[in-house]
């Protein structure tokens, strides 16, 4: 079964391979096709300098491929999909949500990205991560990471791209990191922040933190469907809630497990202003520096740890991302829509309103992600 399994998604993968380079031979797209700045394969990428790049760039954008859709219709276990009329659906246990024209649909993605005056996209997976399927999981990630640099392909300039791996198989995720950088141009690593009920910070993870630090490439912490689903389920919190306390549970075990201290060099990026923990961070101050409650791997406070994490811009309330700011600075929030669940132009205007110079927010809108994620002329 799985052997039929991975040979279907193969061949649909192929074939929007062909698809795409169709397309890309058909229609050329006005766009600043030398942003995508490729590394020499031997060179790991480090940030650029702060010189500004104008452009705007979204750095959360999420895609469900047509073959991963296609896999998903042929299981008879969660994570699957059904369909119920013309709307397909998403299962992943206890969590069911909607699949959308902007999952699969590139041309409406470039549609809206231009709209909202977008130049380029990161594109990355949503859930369900490769950890979710078993042996199934090294073929899955590589359906996805081939699929997004197909996309990076087919529209010249508008598109990079984060890699997921599968993680449950370390070999097969060591061997997937280095392609996915080395040949598929990938700008850095989607990590969900729970995997499959796992925590990123577990040892038999730590090797990810340290081959990511040497390659230069950032971790994107994104969550998944979340650790505290059985308190949020019934009342359809899941993604008010349940989503944000799964980053924000799993970056504060990142910052007490002492990874930070043993990779400096690493970047995280936190999503949506960092769940939680910009506004729970002087509670876990006190807990572990003055009642000494999970201080044993920490060299200073956590906040000081906290002010090292980039954050995205994705959120509806303009005082969280304004204190997300304060808890940054401009160089280290990017600009991000999360779209398709989100529409960009819901996240445009409260950048506009942050109180931030015009130099402070061409870097928001696109100068930090640029240099993040070596992007740029």
């Amino acid at each position: 079964m799985v052997r039929s399994r991975a040979q279907t998604a193969s061949e649909s993968c192929r074939s929007v391979s062909r698809q795409a380079n169709a397309h890309n031979r058909q229609r050329s797209i006005s766009s600043p096709e030398s942003v995508l700045r490729r590394a020499p394969p031997a060179v790991a990428r480090r940030p650029r300098s702060n010189a500004q790049v104008r452009m705007r760039i979204d750095t959360q954008s999420h895609i469900w491929p047509e073959p991963f859709l296609d896999y998903l219709l042929t299981r008879d276990e969660e994570p699957l999909a059904f369909r119920d009329g013309d709307t397909l659906f998403i299962d992943t246990g206890k969590w069911r949500r909607t699949a959308m024209p902007g999952h699969s649909d590139m041309d409406a993605k470039v549609r809206t990205m231009d709209a909202a005056g977008i130049d380029l996209t990161v594109l990355s997976p949503n859930d369900p991560g490769p950890e979710r399927f078993g042996d199934d999981g090294p073929m899955l990630a590589r359906l996805f990471n081939d699929y997004i640099a197909e996309q990076t392909r087919a529209y010249p300039g508008r598109f990079a791209g984060l890699c997921v791996l599968p993680l449950y198989q370390e070999a097969a995720a060591r061997e997937e990191l280095d392609r996915a950088v080395h040949d598929l141009d990938m700008r850095g690593v989607l990590l969900y922040a729970n995997l499959d009920g796992r925590h990123p910070d577990e040892p038999e993870f730590e090797w990810l933190f340290g081959r990511a630090e040497k390659l230069g490439i950032p971790l994107y912490l994104h969550p998944a469907c979340p650790v505290t689903i059985d308190q949020v389920e019934g009342r359809n919190l899941t993604g008010a809630l349940g989503l944000m306390f799964d980053t924000t549970i799993a970056l504060a075990r990142i910052i007490v497990s002492g990874l930070m201290d043993r990779y400096p060099d690493l970047t995280i990026v936190c999503p949506h202003v960092g769940g939680a923990l910009p506004y729970l961070i002087g509670r876990l101050d006190h807990q572990t520096m003055v009642l000494k409650r999970g201080a044993e791997n920490l060299t200073k406070p956590p906040s000081e740890y906290l002010r090292q994490i980039w954050f995205d811009t994705v959120s509806p309330w303009p005082a969280a991302v304004r204190y997300g700011l304060e808890m940054v600075g401009p160089d280290q929030l990017m600009f991000a829509s999360d779209h398709p669940w989100v529409e960009p132009d819901m996240i445009s205007p409260i950048v506009d309103s942050l109180p931030v110079s015009e130099e402070e927010r061409a870097k928001i809108y696109g100068g930090n992600a640029a240099r993040l994620f070596g992007l740029g002329a």
